[in-house]
C-alpha cells in the first residue's frame, strides 16, 4: 500500500506542476493505458506463450555471450575497449567497425524490452521474478549521479565519433518504463527520472550538440534519436512538457547535424526531390520522434514535414506492410519481388504507427498497424518453428539465404533464411520479433476521455481500466483477423457509466451487432448503460477484394487478411541451438508462377479464396487456393 501511495504522490505532483506548461503543445487525441492493462487472449496469448517457450524466452541461452555482456555495469566501454567479436559474419560490411562496441547493448536491452513484456502479459511467475533481478542488477549499477548507460567516467557525453549513448539508454530504458508501468515501484521511478535528468544535464537543452560526431557513418548516434520514445513515455505518464520540450530539442539539433542516416532531418523531408534512401530501420523508428516533435510545439512546418515522410514511406511498403528494409531503402519504391523487408523494419514501423494513432486517431493508420502485424510480420514467422526471417520479400520463391535465388557481389547474403538468433548476421530482429507482439496489444484500446473507451485495434484480448474510480473488464472473444465475429463480455460490478467505441474495418460491407450503435469517424459507438454483466456481439461482413499496388500487380485479400498461393518446399537445416532450435532453409518443389486473369471468379470459402489464374509454366488456366498469407513460408501473393 505505501509503494502504490509514493507512486501516485510521485504521479500527481508532476501532473499539477505541469498543468499550466501545455499551452502550445498540440492536443493528442487518446491517452494511453498503462502497460500490462491489456492482456493478449485466444490464439493470441497461445502464440505469446509459444514464444515464450521459443526463442524469444531463450535468446539469453541462445546467445548467452551477447546477453550477458556486462557493458552496463563492471563491463562498460572505456578509451581502450577492444571490438568485440559478436559472432557475425563482417565480410561485405561497409558500415564501420566502431559500432560492434555498443552492439551488444542494443542486443541484449531489446531483448529484455520484449521479454519484460510478454511475461508481463502472461503473468509468467517465474519469468517476473527473472525480470525483478534484472532490474534490481540495473539499480545498484546506477551511478551516484544518476547516470546509467555503457561507458566510463572518461568517455560518456564526451564524443566526436560513432557511439551508442542515447541509443543503448533508449532500449533499456523501454523496457524498465513498461517493468515499471506493471510494479509502480517508487524506487525503479525514482531512477529513471534520476537517469534521465542525468542527460538532460549533461546535454542541456537548445546549450549543446548529442548528435554531433563528425562526417563519418554514425548508425549509432542516428538509433539515439528514439530516445525520445523513452522522453514520450515518461511525458504521457507525468503530464510534464519538460519531456517534449526536450525531444523537440533532440529532433532539431540531429536535423543540423551530419548523419548518415538522414531521411528525416527536416531539410530533406521538405525537399519535393529528396527519396528515401536511408537504412531501413532509421528510416522507420525515425518517424516516432518527427511525431514527438511535431506534437511538442504547435508548428506548421513540422506538422507539413509529418504529412509528407508519412507518404514517402508508404511508397516504399508493401500492400502486406512490408516496408523496405533489405538493408537499405535506396531511393526504391515496394516490390513484391525485388524489395525485401527486415523482421526490425516491421517492428519499427509498427511502433512508429502505433504512436502516430495514439496522437492523432487516424483509423487509416490503425488499419496499416493490423496490416503489418497480420501480414508482414505474420508472414516472416516461420509457422511450424520457434524462428523467423530476418529478410523477407511478399513473393517468396526461396529461402535459401539469398533474395529470390539473387546473388550479392558486396557480400555473402544469407539473411533470407528462418533463424531462432540470425547471430551470422546480427542479433537484432530476434529480439525485436519478441517486442512487436506486446507493441501492437499496448495500443489496442485507448481513452478518449475520463468515460471514453475505444477499442482501436482488433485481436482477442482482455482490457482491465478504471472509470469512474470503478474498475471495469471488457473481454473480446474471437478468432479475428480469421473470422471476422466478437463477443464482447463486459464486466462491471459498480455500474460505471461509459461509452465504448469499436474501429469499423474499411473493408467491411455491413454491420450485424446486438445493441444499437451510431457510426461516427468510422467507430462503432455505443453509448447505454452498461449493467453489472453484459455483452455485445459484432460481425464485420466483407467479400473477397482485389487491390492493386504501385506496379499494377493484383492482391487478393478477405477482411484484414491477404491470400496467397503456398508452394511446397524441401526443408533443409542448418546451425543447430540448444539441440532443439535450427537455422532453416528451404527449396521450392513447385517452379510455378501465376499471372492474374480478369475472370478469376475469386470466391472465400472455408478459410482459403479459390481462384482461376494462368499457370505461366504451362500457358493453362487452373483453378488455385490462396490461403493466409502469415500462414506460408514458401509462396506468391502477387498476381
Amino acid at each position: 500500500m505505501k509503494k502504490i501511495f509514493l507512486s501516485l504522490l510521485i504521479l500527481l505532483t508532476y501532473s499539477v506542476n505541469s498543468q499550466d506548461k501545455n499551452q502550445n503543445k498540440v492536443k493528442e487525441k487518446y491517452q494511453i493505458l498503462p502497460f500490462g492493462s491489456i492482456k493478449p487472449s485466444g490464439w493470441l496469448k497461445v502464440q505469446v506463450q509459444n514464444d515464450i517457450d521459443g526463442f524469444v524466452g531463450n535468446l539469453d541461452k541462445l546467445v548467452p555471450d551477447l546477453i550477458n555482456d556486462p557493458i552496463y555495469s563492471y563491463g562498460r566501454l572505456h578509451k581502450n575497449s577492444k571490438l568485440k567479436d559478436l559472432g557475425n559474419n563482417k565480410e561485405g560490411d561497409t558500415e564501420g567497425s566502431e559500432q560492434y562496441k555498443w552492439w551488444n547493448s542494443e542486443t541484449q536491452s531489446n531483448w529484455w524490452d520484449g521479454y519484460i513484456r510478454n511475461v508481463i502479459l502472461l503473468n509468467d511467475k517465474k519469468g517476473l521474478e527473472k525480470v525483478e533481478n534484472y532490474v534490481q542488477k540495473i539499480l545498484k549499477s546506477q551511478d551516484a549521479d544518476g547516470y546509467i548507460g555503457i561507458y566510463d567516467n572518461e568517455l560518456r557525453y564526451h564524443f566526436n565519433s560513432e557511439n551508442g549513448e542515447l541509443w543503448s539508454k533508449t532500449t533499456m530504458y523501454r523496457g524498465l518504463l513498461a517493468y515499471y508501468e506493471y510494479s509502480r515501484d517508487p524506487k525503479l521511478w525514482n531512477a529513471i527520472v534520476r537517469a534521465v535528468d542525468n542527460v538532460m544535464t549533461n546535454y542541456p537543452i537548445n546549450n549543446s550538440s548529442p548528435y554531433s560526431s563528425g562526417k563519418e557513418f554514425n548508425g549509432g548516434v542516428s538509433h539515439g534519436l528514439t530516445f525520445t520514445d523513452v522522453l514520450d513515455k515518461m511525458y504521457q505518464i507525468t503530464g510534464d512538457t519538460k519531456y517534449t520540450d526536450y525531444a523537440l530539442f533532440l529532433y532539431n539539433d540531429f536535423c543540423k547535424t551530419y548523419q548518415s542516416e538522414k531521411d528525416v532531418q527536416l531539410e530533406n523531408i521538405l525537399n519535393p526531390n529528396y527519396k528515401l534512401q536511408s537504412h531501413g530501420v532509421h528510416t522507420y523508428e525515425h518517424l516516432r520522434p518527427l511525431i514527438v516533435a511535431a506534437y511538442a510545439k504547435n508548428n506548421i512546418e513540422l506538422q507539413k514535414a509529418l504529412e509528407i515522410y508519412i507518404q514517402r514511406i508508404e511508397k516504399s511498403t508493401t500492400l502486406t506492410g512490408g516496408a523496405i528494409g533489405d538493408e537499405w531503402i535506396a531511393q526504391r519504391t515496394a516490390n513484391a519481388t525485388q524489395t525485401g523487408y527486415e523482421y526490425c523494419s516491421l517492428h519499427e514501423l509498427l511502433d512508429s504507427y502505433s504512436v502516430l494513432f495514439q496522437k492523432q486517431g487516424a483509423t487509416k493508420t490503425a488499419e496499416a498497424i493490423e496490416t503489418i502485424f497480420y501480414n508482414a510480420a505474420q508472414g516472416s514467422r516461420n509457422p511450424d518453428h520457434s524462428c523467423i526471417a530476418y529478410l523477407k520479400t511478399d513473393n517468396s520463391f526461396g529461402m535459401d539465404g539469398t533474395k529470390n535465388g539473387e546473388v550479392e557481389t558486396n557480400r555473402e547474403q544469407t539473411r533470407y533464411k528462418y533463424s531462432p538468433a540470425h547471430q551470422d548476421v546480427a542479433v537484432c530482429c530476434n529480439p525485436n520479433a519478441g517486442r512487436i507482439t506486446p507493441y501492437f496489444i499496448e495500443k489496442s484500446w485507448l481513452k478518449e476521455s475520463e468515460n471514453v473507451l475505444v477499442n482501436t485495434l482488433l485481436m482477442p484480448n482482455t482490457v482491465e481500466v478504471k472509470i469512474q474510480n470503478q474498475l471495469v473488464k471488457i473481454e473480446t472473444i474471437t478468432e479475428y483477423p480469421y473470422l471476422n465475429k466478437f463477443i464482447y463480455k463486459i464486466s462491471n460490478p459498480n455500474y460505471a457509466q461509459f461509452i465504448i467505441k469499436i474501429k469499423k474495418p474499411s473493408w467491411a460491407t455491413k454491420v450485424i451487432s446486438s445493441a444499437s450503435y451510431t457510426l461516427e469517424n468510422e467507430f462503432l459507438v455505443f453509448d447505454r448503460k452498461i449493467g453489472k454483466e453484459d455483452q455485445i456481439q459484432i460481425e464485420f461482413i466483407t467479400e473477397v477484394q482485389i487491390k492493386e499496388d504501385g506496379n499494377k500487380e493484383k492482391y487478393f485479400s478477405y477482411g484484414p487478411l491477404f491470400y496467397a498461393k503456398s508452394f511446397e518446399s524441401i526443408e533443409q537445416k542448418g546451425k543447430s541451438y540448444l539441440n532443439h532450435f535450427n537455422d532453416l532453409f528451404y527449396i521450392s518443389k513447385d517452379k510455378s508462377s501465376f499471372e492474374f486473369i480478369i475472370n478469376n471468379q475469386a470466391r472465400f470459402d472455408n478459410g482459403k479464396i479459390e481462384i482461376k489464374a494462368l499457370n505461366k509454366s504451362n500457358n493453362q488456366i487452373e483453378t488455385i487456393s490462396l490461403i493466409p498469407f502469415g500462414k506460408t513460408i514458401l509462396r506468391q501473393v502477387s498476381f
